[in-house]
Formats: C-alpha cells, structure tokens, sequence
C-alpha cells in the first residue's frame, strides 16, 4: 500500500472540506449581513397558513444556504414563543428542499474560477471601508472556498480509483439489493451527524461519484441517509428547551425518516426514473469520459437530493394538522419544576443573529411591560387606608422576575457579542444590553418604594394625606411616562425622545414643588421625622424611576 499516497490524498480531502465549511459558513453570514432586514421580513411574515411556512423555509435555507441554522433557528424560536409548533412545521419541511440548493450550486462547472473568485473577493473584504461592500466580498469569498474545497476534494479523492484497498472496500457498499440501499443510508447519516453538515457530505457523496470511486446509485443511497443525519443538529438543540421545541426537533426527524424509508422501499424504481429524466445511465457517461461528464452525475445526484425532499414534501403537506397531533400526543406538557423566567432565549440561535436580536428585543419589551405592571401593584398596595399585602407581594414577585430576565438577556447578548456581528447588529445589542440593565435598575426603585410604606406600617406610621396624594399624583405621572417609553421602544419609534425630554423636564419641576411644599409644611406643622425622611427618599426615587426610563429613550434615539 502506498502510504505517501495514502496520506497526501486525505490531507487534501481534509483540507478541501475544511474550507468547503468554511466557505458555507462566510456565505450564510455574509448574506445575513447584507439582506437583513429581509430576512427579518421573511420570519415575520409566517402565518399559520402552511404554505406560508413552507415558502419561508425555502427562501430562508436557500439564502442561508444551510438546513442546520433554519431548524435549529425554528427550535429556538418555537422555544421562545415567538413561533408556534403548527408554524414551525412548514418551516422544516421547507427547509429539507431549501438545503436542495447547494447541489444545484455544485452542479454549475466553475470550480476552476472557485481560486481566483476567492483572491479577490478578499481584497474588498479586507481594505473596504463600506461594510456592506465588506460582507458582499464575504459572499463571495464564501462562494470561492466552496467550489475551490470541491476542487480540492474531488482531486484529493481520484487516486482511489488507482488503489486496490480501497476499491475492495468500496465494493463492499453497493446499492444493489434494499440493505444494501439501507448499509449506505445508515453511512451518509453517521457521516453527516459527524460533519454536521448535510451540504459537506453531499459534496463529499458528489467528489466520490464525480471520480468514479463510487456509483451512482451508491452515491443516491448515501444522499438520503444524509437527510436523516442533518435532523441531528436540531435534535441535539431541543434538549433542555422547552417540550414545544422538542416537538418541533421530533418533526425534522420524523419527517426525514419515514421520507427515507417509503423511498428506499422503491429504491429501484426512483432510480430508473432518475435515470430516465437524464436519458441515459450517469454510470455509464462516467466511464466514457470522467473530466466532460463531471457536471452530468452531479447533476443526477443533485436530481435525487430534489427529488426526495420536493415529493416527501407533497406528501407531508396536506396532513401538516394531523402531524401536530401525533406530536403532541408523542410529547405530552410537562410541569416544570423550579423558577422558570419567562425568558427562553437559547444559544441555539445566535448563529441566526438577526433572530436573536429581535427576540432579546421581545424579551426587553416584556421587561417594560413587567416594570410598569409593577408599578400598578404598587399603587394597588398603597393607595388604601391599610397597606395591600397581596399587590405587595406582586411587587416584590415581579422584581424577582425581572432580575431573573436582566439576567438571561445580558448572558444571552454577551454571548451574541462575542459571536462577530455585522456593526449595525453590534449597536443594536449594545442598546439592548442597558436597556434591560435601565428596566432592572426601575423595579429595584419601585421597590425601594414599596419597603419605605412597609418601614412606615412597620412604625405603626403612614404618610399624611395631603403626603399620599402628592405622592399619588407623582406616581401616576411616572407610569403615564413608563408606558410612553415603553411602547415606543416596543414600536421602534425613535422620535419619541423630544416628547420624553418635555415630559421629564416637568416630572422634575413637580419633584421639586413637592418636595419644597413638605419643607415649607414642616414649618407650622410637627411631622414625624421618620415619615420626612421616607416621603423625601420616595420622591427621589420617583425621579430616579423617571431618569432610568429617560435614559431608556436616549438609548432607543441613539443620543448615548
């Protein structure tokens, strides 16, 4: 056995492989970069019409160029809540012909210019000073190192042939009986649950086939175990979330193999019909001439990768319901033991940051909606003769949640952070960062309000009532203020920053007139020190309550 050969031949493979991912990886990013407001758009416009959903799959994987980030981004957001499991559904199926793509992609005969589309693409990706025109150069250079990697690996892969070892051993995995079909099915899957890439290994499957290692029907094999063992991906990202989202995984896995169990069952006749939409056996053209009919048997593969995911489809589709049912009842709610926030912001789908950041931006939303909810607690504890114990406790309840969600948000967006985002998404999470941090910091005043009456109750003391309705009319202006902040910044709506400067500015002069008309009371009235004291601190923390929601609106105008 010729070892040199042996070693020089896999670390050729291995290299075009590395860079053939690497290659995907510039490609998904570079166009989640440039396009997304669109691909935002695209999420946004699911609707529970399955169709819907089928046609986002197929943008959305096409665009990303990986059935992996789509399925996993679906877990995550049917984990979040944003996206409903029968929702989700139309998503993975579409994504199974989505990923179809890259095939289509290999077919095209470029692979020689995959080298010199790489060296240039760098130039503008490096020294441009126009990110857009940096992540176009992204693209590019993406799209290089794949066909420059298939070069590599289909060169790497020809001294197979020439090898005896390998050609017996080959031999050994033929698609010419139903387990045979089902050995090489079993090998495409364990090959891609190892590489985690279903358009690696299909490249991979084309390079071997493209050389004559394999057959055509042996490469057709291994393209449908390549189906089942992208569901992996999305599998091992279910667990820990929550049981909707393990339902969604079940889904891609079901989906994938009873689609690849119906189709082995007809193996030859797919075949032979593959065979006859090419007019002639893809087999036989390789043997005539290798270097011509490179494109031919690829495109025969790719032709079966469609095929299966195009026609399993069809088949899923009409009964998208009934599938609902089955995992339901396959994963039945479970009652989850501890503090769950309400928060479900997983890692999961960092590696789509355009959805990332929209759900950090739902869960801050949610913060403000929390926060001024515990303003209205507070109100309901305070505003009787006698202090409401169950508004009180509501109060402090709220405050533990959102601590817990300031929390999740922050370790949630570091991690995005630190993943290499486009300088919009950067600013955008950055925001989002003191946002939650702003959000957290008004619960904790709300309940240093709260424990001030507590103090009082405590002394068997509360606040005169000329005091309780000062501190009343404040109050109900901070939380006119909150909900103002807070809507716009649910909306977007940067302009609301010279309304909150106007409003602030005369939450502020009300501050200070309540404050001088107690000073000036304490001079022909005796008041108790002790309710001085708290009645002055709560309506410094009123203003400061005011402050963190003013700070709330600069962040959203950009002002800081």
């Amino acid at each position: 056995m010729d070892y040199k050969l042996i070693t020089t031949m896999i670390f050729q493979a291995a290299g075009g492989l590395g860079l053939f991912l690497l290659g995907m990886r510039y490609m998904s990013d570079g166009v989640q970069s440039v396009a997304g407001g669109r691909l935002r758009k695209l999420i946004g416009s699911v609707t529970n019409n399955r169709l819907s959903g089928l046609a986002v799959g197929i943008l959305f994987t096409c665009l990303v160029q990986s059935s992996s980030i789509t399925t996993v981004m679906t877990v995550g957001l049917v984990n979040s809540g944003v996206m409903t499991l029968f929702q989700s559904l139309g998503i993975i199926m579409g994504a199974n012909i989505g990923t179809t793509i890259t095939g289509w992609i290999l077919v095209l005969k470029i692979g020689k210019y995959g080298l010199p589309m790489l060296g240039f693409a760098s130039f503008f990706y490096l020294f441009s000073k126009n990110e857009k025109f940096r992540f176009i150069g992204m693209i590019i250079m993406g799209i290089g190192m794949i066909f420059f990697g298939l070069e590599l690996m289909k060169d790497g892969f020809k001294p197979m042939r020439s090898l005896p070892e390998f050609v017996a051993w080959f031999s050994l995995f033929e698609a010419d009986s139903y387990f045979g079909v089902l050995k090489l099915a079993f090998i495409g899957c364990i090959l891609t649950f190892i590489v985690q890439s279903s358009s690696a290994t299909l490249a991979i499957t084309m390079s071997l086939a493209s050389t004559g290692v394999i057959h055509f029907e042996s490469a057709a094999a291994l393209v449908l175990g390549e189906n089942i063992g992208t569901t992996i991906t999305a599998f091992l990202a279910s667990l820990g979330a929550t049981t909707n989202a393990k339902r969604a995984a079940y889904a891609h896995i079901i989906f994938n193999v009873i689609g690849v169990l119906w189709i082995t069952a007809v193996f030859r006749i797919y075949i032979d019909i593959i065979k006859g939409f090419l007019g002639t056996d893809p087999n036989t053209m390789l043997m005539v001439d290798n270097h011509e009919t490179f494109p031919f048997i690829i495109a025969g593969i790719a032709i079966v990768h469609t095929g299966f995911n195009v026609t399993n489809t069809a088949l899923f589709i009409p009964f998208v319901a009934y599938f609902e049912k089955l995992l339901l009842w396959l994963a039945p709610d479970k009652e989850v033991a501890g503090k769950v926030y309400t928060t479900h912001l997983d890692p999961m789908i960092i590696d789509t940051p355009l959805i990332a950041i929209d759900n950090a931006h739902i869960e801050i939303v949610k913060m403000g909606r929390i926060a001024t909810r515990m303003m209205t607690n507070l109100k309901d504890a305070i505003g009787g003769e006698t202090l409401n114990e169950k508004s009180a406790t509501k109060v402090f309840h709220k405050e533990e949640i959102l601590d817990g969600l300031q929390n999740e948000v922050s370790v949630f967006l570091t991690e995005l952070l630190s993943s290499g985002l486009p300088h919009e998404i950067t600013i955008e999470a950055r925001q989002q960062l003191r946002i939650a941090d702003e959000y957290e910091s008004i619960s904790d005043y709300i309940e240093k309000i709260l424990k001030l009456h507590l103090r009082l109750r405590d002394n068997n003391m509360k606040l005169p009532a000329e005091e309780l309705q000062a501190i009343s009319s404040l109050h109900d202006d901070t939380l006119a203020y909150m909900e103002l902040i807070t809507n716009a910044y649910a909306q977007k709506q940067k302009q609301v920053i010279s309304r909150a400067h106007t409003l602030s500015e005369a939450i502020n002069h009300k501050v200070r007139k309540t404050r001088t008309h107690h000073i000036e009371r304490l001079s022909h009235q005796k008041i108790e020190p002790l309710i001085t004291m708290a009645y002055t601190d709560m309506i410094n923390d009123y203003r400061r309550v005011k402050d963190h929601t003013l700070n709330i609106a600069e962040a959203l105008a950009g002002e800081k």
